[in-house]
């Protein structure tokens, strides 16, 4: 299974950002979909992640500002980012739980690439 995250940028305090995640290869299923994000200096930390069935969790930090969404169909996962401040500025990573349709009954964690968000005036 291939992550491919896109959607990050330059954007000023206040400012909004979509990040998509699209999920290919052999997918039998994909059961937690999350978005991480690790900034200079820090460790990899949870934004927000959904289950197959929509059902959302969220980071403290990130509570009112962001939503987090996926389309099942398309193997494809968005986050909405509003009123972003300098501290959400980081990397983020798109991460999948996913088995493989030549081996449906294990699940597999799959990182994408990560994309840039930078939060400055």
């Amino acid at each position: 299974v291939q992550l491919q995250a896109s959607g990050g940028g330059l954007v000023q305090p206040g400012g909004s950002l979509r990040l998509s995640c699209a999920a290919s290869g052999s997918i039998f299923s994909i059961n937690v979909m999350g978005w991480y994000r690790q900034a200079p200096g820090k460790q990899r930390e949870l934004v927000a992640a959904i289950t197959s069935g929509g059902v959302a969790n969220y980071a403290d930090s990130v509570k009112g500002r962001f939503t987090i969404s996926r389309d099942n169909a398309r193997h494809t996962m968005y986050l909405q980012m509003t009123s972003l401040k300098p501290e959400d500025t980081a990397v983020y990573y798109c991460n999948a739980e996913a088995s493989l349709r030549e081996l449906p009954s294990v699940a597999y964690d799959y990182w994408g690439q990560g994309t840039l968000v930078t939060v400055s005036s």
